[in-house]
C-alpha cells in the first residue's frame, strides 16, 4: 500500500522529549495534578477524547487539577516512549486505542503495550467515509468505479499508517477488488490534518471517526459516502458500506494506559477515578453528543482486551500489507 506520511517524527521526537519534564519525575495518583497525554496532534480522536476527559473528571473531582498535553507523531508511538519514560508515575494518563496497536507494528516501536498500566478502556466509535463537497463522487459507487480504473488517481486522507483509518482503507479495497496495497493512502499524525486535507479539495476522500467529520457533514462541507456499522447511525444521514456494495465492519475503539511501575495503590486510585468520570453526567452526556459508544473495562478485563486486539490487529495489517 502506498502511503506518505505527513509526519516529521524525528522532529517530533525532540520536542517530545523537551515537552515532558521525563524521566519518571510524577507522584502518587492520590494528590498532585493529573496529567493526560493525547499523543496526536490537536483536533483529532485521541485529543478530542483527552479534553473531553478532562472537562468530565474536573466534574466529578472538582478538588483535582486535570490538564491535557500533546505529544504528536509516528501513530502515538513517540507519546508510548515518553510514557515509558515515566515508570511509577501514579499522575499520568495516555489515551490510546487500536490506532496505537497498529502504529506500533507499522513503526517497528521498540516500547509496545506491554510496557503500559491499563487502566481502562472508554469507548468505541464507528468510521465513515468522506469525500469533499464538490466531489464529482456522488455515492460509494462513483468512489469504487475510479478506484478500480486507476487506484493511484484516489487519493485518501486519514490518520497513521497501520492505523485504524488505514486499515479501513485497506479492507474497503480488499472488498472492492482492488489490491490494498496500490491504495494511495496519506497519512497525517492527527484528524485535524486530514480535515484540512479534506476542507480544502486537496485529496479524493478521507477516513476518520464518525465523532471527527459528523459536524462538517451535517453542515455540507464534507459529503459522507458510508460508515463501517451495521446498521445507519441515528441522527447521521450516511448509509453504511455494506449498502453501498462494500462488506467491511470495524469499530474502532479508545482508552487510558497508565506508565508501567504502577503501585497497586496508584493504579487503584486512577482506575477508581476514571470510574467516577464514566459514571458522570458530563462524560454520558459528552458520550451521547459525539456519537460514541459506551464500552467501559477496567482492571484484568481490558488488559486481557489489550493482549487479544494486539494479536488480532497484527494478523489484520500483516494480511492486507498496510504495513511496510
Amino acid at each position: 500500500m502506498r502511503v506518505r506520511i505527513f509526519a516529521a517524527v524525528a522532529a517530533m521526537s525532540a520536542l517530545a522529549l523537551a515537552g515532558c519534564g521525563g524521566g519518571g519525575a510524577g507522584g502518587s495518583a492520590a494528590s498532585g495534578t493529573l496529567r493526560i497525554m493525547a499523543p496526536a496532534s490537536p483536533g483529532g480522536g485521541w485529543d478530542q477524547t483527552s479534553r473531553t476527559a478532562e472537562q468530565a473528571l474536573k466534574s466529578a473531582a472538582p478538588d483535582r487539577k486535570v490538564e491535557v498535553y500533546n505529544v504528536p507523531g509516528a501513530g502515538g508511538t513517540i507519546g508510548l516512549a515518553q510514557l515509558a519514560g515515566e515508570k511509577g508515575n501514579g499522575n499520568l494518563l495516555m489515551t490510546m486505542g487500536l490506532v496505537m496497536v497498529g502504529a506500533i507494528e507499522q513503526n517497528k516501536s521498540k516500547v509496545t503495550l506491554a510496557e503500559t498500566t491499563p487502566i481502562a478502556k472508554l469507548t468505541e466509535e464507528y468510521e465513515i467515509v468522506v469525500v469533499p463537497a464538490d466531489s464529482p463522487f456522488k455515492t460509494l459507487a462513483d468512489l469504487v468505479a475510479a478506484w478500480k480504473a486507476d487506484p493511484a488517481k484516489v487519493s485518501i486522507a486519514g490518520g497513521s499508517a497501520g492505523g485504524t483509518d488505514h486499515i479501513v482503507a485497506g479492507l474497503m479495497a480488499k472488498a472492492a477488488g482492488v489490491d490494498p496495497k496500490q491504495v494511495n493512502y496519506i497519512a497525517h499524525s492527527g484528524g485535524g490534518e486530514a480535515l484540512n486535507e479534506l476542507l480544502g479539495s486537496k485529496v479524493s476522500a478521507g477516513v476518520s471517526g464518525v465523532g471527527e467529520f459528523a459536524e462538517h457533514v451535517k453542515s455540507g462541507k464534507l459529503r459522507a459516502l458510508g460508515v463501517t456499522s451495521a446498521q445507519r447511525l441515528p441522527d447521521l444521514d450516511a448509509p453504511t458500506l455494506k449498502e453501498g456494495g462494500l462488506d467491511v465492519e470495524l469499530a474502532n475503539w479508545r482508552g487510558f494506559v497508565a506508565p508501567g511501575g504502577l503501585s497497586d495503590a496508584d493504579k487503584k486510585t486512577l482506575t477508581d477515578l476514571v470510574t467516577k468520570m464514566h459514571d458522570s453526567q458530563a462524560w454520558k452526556d459528552a458520550v451521547a453528543k459525539n456519537g460514541w459508544i459506551d464500552s467501559f473495562q477496567t482492571g484484568q478485563q481490558f488488559a486481557d482486551f489489550l493482549s487479544a486486539e494486539t494479536a488480532r490487529v497484527k494478523g489484520v495489517i500483516a494480511e492486507l500489507g498496510v504495513v511496510s
